[in-house]
C-alpha cells in the first residue's frame, strides 16, 4: 500500500452524463468506472476482451448493490475498442456516435507496459501504437461530439515515466534502432503528456479541458511483461522492494477521478496531474513545437486528414 496518495474529494453527480473509459477491466480502470457509475453516470466501458467487460461490469453491480445503502447509480454499457487496430479505432467510435447523443467525459485509460517488441495490426510499434496513436485516433473521431457536449473533459492516463522519454520522429516505430521495452514505454507516455498539452491548445475557447496524469505505481497487470524484458522474477522483485511505496488500484485511480470530476480541475487544462495535484512534467513536455510537431505525425499515421475541431456534430 502507498504510504503517501492524493484522494480525490469531489463527489460531483453525474446524472445524465455520458462516460467513455477505455481499458476498464481490471486496474485503476475499473476502479474509475465503478466510482462513476455510483455517482450516476452512463459509463461506456471501451475494451478489447468483450468478456471480460461484461465480467467487470457485473461484479462493479454486485459490488456497488452491496453498499449499504446502495447509491443510486447510473447505467454501463460494453462497446469493442482494440487500440493496436485502427480499424477496430473507428468502429468502436462509430458505434459510440450511433449511441451515445453526448459524451461529457472521455478518460483515456488503456494502455502496455514494456511488452517485448511487438507490432500493432497497422504495423506501430505495440506501446506507440496502443498507449497514444490508438487513442489519438479515438479522441478525434469523437470530438465533435464532445465538443458539442460541452462542458466536458478529455482525461488521459500517462506516467512520471514520460520525464526520461524522447519523441524520435526519424524511428518512432524502433524499425532502425535496437528496441528497448523502457524507451519505448517512456516514448509512448511522453506522447500521453504532449497529446493533452496540444489537445488543449486547439481547444481554446471550446470549453472542453483536458489532463494527463500520473496515477502512481501501481501493481497490477500492466507490468506483467516484467519478467520477460528484464528476468524471470523481475516483476515479483519490484513488488517486494517497492512493497510501501506501491499503490493501490483505489488509490491509484484517485487522480483520474480527480480530473474528472473536480470543479477546480475543471477550470485548468492542458496541464499535468499526480496525487491529484498540478505538477511540473519535464521539459519536453511543454515544448509546444513538439506537440504541434508530434500532432502533424500522428494524424498522418492514423489516417486523419479532416481537422475534428471543425466538423460539425451530425448530433446537432
Amino acid at each position: 500500500m502507498g504510504l503517501t496518495s492524493g484522494k480525490c474529494i469531489a463527489s460531483t453527480r453525474l446524472d445524465n452524463k455520458t462516460v467513455i473509459i477505455t481499458g476498464c477491466t481490471s486496474g485503476i480502470g475499473k476502479v474509475t468506472a465503478r466510482e462513476l457509475y455510483k455517482l450516476g453516470a452512463r459509463v461506456v466501458m471501451a475494451c478489447r476482451d468483450v468478456n471480460k467487460a461484461e465480467e467487470a461490469l457485473e461484479d462493479i453491480k454486485t459490488v456497488v448493490q452491496a453498499e449499504q445503502p446502495p447509491p443510486k447509480v447510473g447505467e454501463m454499457v460494453v462497446q469493442k475498442l482494440d487500440l493496436a487496430s485502427l480499424a477496430s479505432v473507428r468502429e468502436c467510435a462509430k458505434k459510440i456516435l450511433d449511441t451515445e447523443k453526448h459524451i461529457e467525459i472521455l478518460i483515456n485509460n488503456a494502455g502496455v507496459m514494456m511488452c517485448p517488441y511487438t507490432l500493432t495490426e497497422d504495423g506501430f510499434e505495440m506501446q506507440l501504437g496502443t498507449n497514444h496513436l490508438g487513442h489519438f485516433l479515438f479522441t478525434c473521431l469523437l470530438l465533435p461530439r464532445i465538443v458539442s457536449s460541452a462542458p466536458a473533459r478529455i482525461v488521459t492516463v500517462s506516467s512520471v515515466a514520460h520525464a526520461r522519454g524522447k519523441i524520435d520522429f526519424e524511428d518512432l516505430n524502433w524499425k532502425t534502432r535496437s528496441y528497448s521495452a523502457l524507451r519505448a514505454y517512456q516514448q509512448s507516455k511522453l506522447a500521453n503528456v504532449l497529446f493533452s498539452k496540444e489537445l488543449a491548445r486547439r481547444l481554446k475557447d471550446k470549453n472542453v479541458t483536458t489532463y494527463s496524469l500520473h496515477p502512481g505505481v501501481i501493481r497490477t497487470e500492466l507490468g506483467r511483461h516484467m519478467d520477460t524484458v528484464y528476468f524471470r522474477g523481475a516483476r515479483n522483485l519490484a513488488a517486494t522492494l517497492g512493497y510501501f511505496f506501491y499503490k493501490t488500484v483505489d488509490q491509484g485511480a484517485q487522480t483520474t477521478l480527480h480530473c474528472a470530476l473536480d470543479e477546480t480541475a475543471g477550470s485548468q487544462t492542458g496541464l499535468y496531474y499526480s496525487d491529484c495535484a498540478v505538477k511540473e512534467p519535464c521539459e519536453l513536455a511543454k515544448d509546444e513545437e513538439l506537440a504541434k510537431r508530434l500532432w502533424e505525425e500522428s494524424a498522418k499515421l492514423t489516417g486523419v486528414d479532416w481537422d475534428p475541431f471543425t466538423v460539425q456534430d451530425s448530433n446537432k
